[in-house]
């Protein structure tokens, strides 16, 4: 952490705008009071930097300043009141002094804990600002939930981070990883978390928003992060808000024809289950950050070469901080009470019957089981070939980790599945019961002649320049790799 981070409060970072002749603007804050603007008007010499502040509070007068948008904590309605007041402080102020001032205008929407406590404590928040007089603006909007019990606190918590918003648009725009460090200076991800962070315009044409966002995940700002088959950062709950999920969790160091088997064939299931039938299901590809860490460093090429692969064919990806199944299943219980459905290999399927994965937990793999299977959850699990499974137990790897072996290595007919698979004796009974009552269940349909496929052989034979490889992903996979030459690929020599 950099020294001037450690030395600067709240109060300090206010003053310091404050102080900097060059920048003006406005404050529009709607819910939680005005508890950034109040930020900078206890700092001091707020006349230097506050051209107006202003809270339509009322919806009718909300609406007819900002225009009406289908919620009002909400994305859309941040975008309004950015553009509003923005031209506003243009059209007024240009004239009179635009050549020596960066304008700004920083809003927020906010709804904070109400008396009974029944609603979600949340926000947006965005600053639209100029990074030299009169040239072009550039955005930095954000998505904060707050965590603290009182409302109190809770308007607190949002002064501050707006104020961290503001300071780091003008001090630390040049260095975004730092922007993002900071945005919890003074709190904690105990008070606020950050979930969806996005930079656009002209001072932030270099900016990659989804390692902007990666960075959120690994510094403890939110635990998870969500990207579009475009590349665009999606907001979690507005994706899953009361709506059926399903999710595959994998390396894909590349995506392989067996992950996208294996996610058709659960899907299919998956959406005639009674519970799901006819209503829009969220499928999500999700990746964890230890797989990202690789040896404890974050490889963000390797990165966004397995976000863009999985884009290419169509997929929304989830980022996540939650090693253990039971996490991710309790993290989208934030946003829906629809079923939820993971899908997962045999060896997956072991590890979760893994006790030492739980002894953190007092009630130990039990616990962990009750938090995974409650409010309608269900593994889906897909086969994997005898060979395959026999390597595994004995070495902790799949056939395909060791090396590119042929199909014909594999005991083609014999398979393990969710009906045969074997655990522990002392849990056995244990997982009879899920069995038995449909937590698990086998998938059906999939496609024998590619279940030797293993995405660590699929990365060898690309490095070792094993043409087959090509083979054993999506044509439009294979196509990405050799022309963005992905994962050590090189063209063989004509």
């Amino acid at each position: 952490m950099s020294e001037q981070k450690d030395l600067l409060t709240t109060n300090r970072k206010a003053l310091t705008i404050n102080l900097a002749d060059r920048i003006y603007g406005t404050f529009a804050e709607i819910g939680a009071g005005q508890e950034v603007a109040r930020v900078f008007f206890q700092a001091g010499g707020a006349s230097g930097t506050i051209a107006k502040t202003i809270s339509a509070y009322d919806m009718t007068f909300s609406d007819a300043i900002y225009g009406k948008a289908p919620r009002y904590v909400s994305r859309e309605r941040l975008a309004l009141m950015l553009d509003h007041e923005y031209e506003l402080l243009i059209e007024r102020l240009a004239v009179q002094r635009g050549e020596r001032t960066t304008f700004f205008v920083f809003a927020d929407t906010v709804s904070t804990r109400n008396f009974k406590g029944t609603n979600e404590s949340h926000g947006w928040m965005g600053i639209r600002f100029q990074s030299e007089p009169g040239g072009p603006p550039s955005d930095i909007v954000l998505h904060v939930r707050m965590w603290d019990k009182d409302a109190l606190l809770q308007q607190q918590a949002l002064g501050i981070v707006g104020t961290n918003l503001i300071y780091g648009a003008f001090n630390y725009r040049h260095e975004p990883g730092q922007f993002v460090e900071s945005l919890l200076d003074n709190l904690g991800p105990e008070r606020v978390e950050v979930d969806m962070l996005k930079f656009s315009g002209p001072a932030f044409q270099d900016v990659d928003n989804r390692l902007m966002s990666l960075h959120l995940v690994r510094h403890g700002l939110t635990n998870a992060v969500m990207f579009s088959p475009g590349g665009e950062v999606l907001q979690p709950s507005e994706v899953l808000y009361k709506k059926p999920v399903l999710v595959e969790r994998g390396s894909f160091r590349p995506v392989t024809h067996v992950n996208v088997d294996m996610l058709n064939c659960a899907t299919a299931q998956f959406v005639q289950e009674p519970a799901v039938k006819g209503k829009d299901v969220v499928v999500l590809m999700e990746i964890t950050m230890n797989n990202l860490l690789m040896d404890g460093t974050l490889d963000a090429q390797d990165f966004l070469s397995r976000v863009d692969l999985l884009g290419d064919i169509g997929l929304t990806v989830l980022i996540s901080n939650y090693p253990e199944y039971f996490r991710l299943t309790s993290y989208f219980r934030r946003y829906t009470s629809e079923m939820i459905g993971v899908a997962m290999g045999v060896n997956n399927l072991v590890e979760i019957f893994n006790e030492k994965y739980y002894e953190s937990l007092p009630g130990g793999i039990l616990e962990s089981f009750g938090r995974l299977f409650r409010n309608s959850v269900r593994l889906y699990i897909y086969p994997m070939r005898q060979e395959a499974y026999d390597r595994y137990v004995a070495t902790g790897v799949t056939a395909g980790d060791k090396g590119a072996a042929p199909a014909h290595a594999f005991a083609a007919n014999v398979l393990i599945t969710a009906k045969n698979v074997q655990v522990s004796e002392n849990l056995q009974n244990l997982y009879a019961h899920l069995l038995e009552n449909h937590y698990l269940d086998s998938i059906v349909g999939f496609d024998r002649d590619i279940l030797g496929v293993f995405s660590r052989d699929v990365l060898q034979r690309i490095k070792t320049g094993d043409a087959t490889w090509e083979n054993m992903v999506p044509a439009p996979v294979a196509a990405a790799i050799k022309k963005r030459r992905l994962f050590g690929y090189s063209a063989p020599a004509k």
